[in-house]
Order: structure tokens, then C-alpha cells, then sequence
């Protein structure tokens, strides 16, 4: 467990307050293929009478939505996960930096590497963030713009 100090009634140095049996149990729960996020994605895309292939593995990074008449992929990352640059659901951790910060910088390299490898296979990669699937409009016009080009 965590000692928490308080200053005029804000956490000061606050950590987990989760013991570690317990973030392990929950970090077990998250899942890198069928999330919320990519569900969102597949609905819309399948709405506008797009067909597709999910995570192929013949192809760098597992794309999550692949469209192999068009030679294009949807990757739908996690805005904390991938480390989405300035929004806010990418807030970092403030405890176990030494962690962290490598586990990070190894997603966005490899997230990166992934997208030139498809490109130079012939592929052309679009990232769909988590904090853009809440405007469904907005997602579906992307998509159509993405896919039509």
C-alpha cells in the first residue's frame, strides 16, 4: 500500500493505491486486438460499405483494419499506449519512470518502424487515435477521405 500526504487537502505524492496483485489483475484485462476503440472503427467503416480483413498477420505491426484491393491499413492505437503527442488521455505515470519511458519509446518506434515497413511493401498506413472515434462524423469523413484517395 501507498502513504499519502496531504496538503491543504491535495495528495501530494500519491502513487497507486492499488496493491500489486490487484493492478496486475486489471492490467491482465486490457487487450490488443477487439478493443472498444477498434470496434468503433470497424462499425463505421463497415457502415459505409467498406470490406476489410482484421489483423493480418502477414503484415508488419498486425494492421487492425487491412483493405488489400485498396493496398491500405487502419491502425486504431490507444492514446496512452501509443503516446498520442498532446492530448490528454496520453497523460504519463508519475511513479516506476525506469519502466515506463522505455516501454513507451519502444511502442512508438515499433508503431513507426511498422508504417515504413508497410510503405515499402506498397502499403499506405492511417492511425486512428481513441480520442477521435468520440466524433463518429468526423471519423467516418477520414475514413472516406483516407480510403478514397
Amino acid at each position: 500500500m501507498v502513504t499519502v500526504f496531504f496538503l491543504d487537502g491535495i495528495g501530494i505524492g500519491q502513487m497507486d493505491v492499488l496493491t500489486p496483485d490487484q493492478r496486475r489483475k486489471c492490467m491482465s484485462h486490457i487487450r490488443a486486438k477487439n478493443t472498444k476503440p477498434e470496434l468503433a472503427v470497424r462499425r463505421v467503416a463497415h457502415a459505409l460499405g467498406y470490406r476489410f480483413r482484421v489483423h493480418r498477420t502477414d503484415l508488419p505491426g498486425k494492421p487492425d483494419l487491412v483493405f488489400p484491393s485498396r493496398r491500405k491499413v487502419i491502425f486504431v492505437h490507444g492514446c496512452f499506449w501509443h503516446r498520442h503527442e498532446g492530448c490528454k488521455l496520453a497523460s504519463s505515470p508519475k511513479s516506476n519512470l525506469d519502466y515506463w519511458v522505455p516501454k513507451f519509446e519502444r511502442t512508438t518506434e515499433r508503431d513507426q518502424s511498422n508504417i515504413e515497413k508497410l510503405s515499402e511493401k506498397g502499403w499506405n498506413s492511417y492511425v486512428i487515435w481513441e480520442c477521435e472515434i468520440r466524433d463518429v462524423e468526423l471519423l467516418a469523413k477520414s475514413i472516406v477521405t483516407f480510403l478514397d484517395s
